[in-house]
């Protein structure tokens, strides 16, 4: 039996080997330390997504195309205001989870603007934020329902940790690491290296012998 051909539109690219100016706002496996000090590492590879036609018509899960993870406004970096744009590869598990969130609420689920995918450069990036992983969103309403009060985003932040049992909500409250007026899930540090991407090269002589 021959191996299957990937089919997914988005080129693959390995984020070291872009240009400069990409590489500075994407920082392509480089670290990132959150709130308690820990360093935590950059996803390497990303997704090209070369116009918002692109980014419409693909999707990386049966409701959710790319476009809804890159709606970002003037506070990402230059570079990732216009085309080509890049998301980390382990958007796709993000799509995903959400993806089984909305069949459990049996209605839409809406991600915010600069909810999605956020480069390290990012104006509002503090630290080590899963959005710069591509593994967090920020859910402003799901069907009819605006999740602007405590009540409402911790009914849906139920339900999502009922449906992902690994998943991370932000807290409620006014301070800047809270939540007031969107549920914001979380799946952590996660990176993804799909099959095709080159990795690195590895000397077996030099490693030793394995146990």
């Amino acid at each position: 039996m021959g191996m299957a051909l990937a089919t997914f539109p988005l080129r693959l690219v390995d984020g070291r080997r872009l240009e400069r100016r990409y590489r500075d706002v994407l920082m392509p496996g480089g670290i990132l330390c959150d709130k308690e000090g820990q360093a935590r590492v950059l996803p390497r590879y990303f997704y090209e997504v070369t116009s918002w036609e692109q980014a419409s018509d693909t999707y990386l899960a049966p409701h959710f195309a790319v476009s809804e993870f890159i709606h970002t406004d003037v506070r990402e970096a230059p570079p990732l205001r216009v085309f080509p744009r890049y998301i980390p590869c382990a958007t796709a598990l993000l799509a995903l989870a959400l993806e089984q969130l909305r069949e459990a609420v049996d209605s839409y689920v809406y991600v915010g603007a600069n909810g999605g995918y956020c480069s390290p450069r990012h104006a509002r990036t503090g630290g080590a934020s899963p959005h710069c992983w591509g593994t967090a969103a920020n859910i402003y309403r799901v069907g009819d329902t605006y999740l602007d009060s405590h009540e409402t985003i911790a009914k849906y932040a139920a339900i999502a940790r009922e449906v992902l049992p690994t998943v991370w909500t932000r807290p409620l409250g006014p301070e800047a690491w809270k939540t007031d007026d969107h549920l914001h899930l979380d799946l952590g540090y996660v990176v993804s290296v799909p099959r095709e991407a080159p990795g690195e090269t590895h000397d077996l002589k030099l490693a030793g012998d394995p146990l």
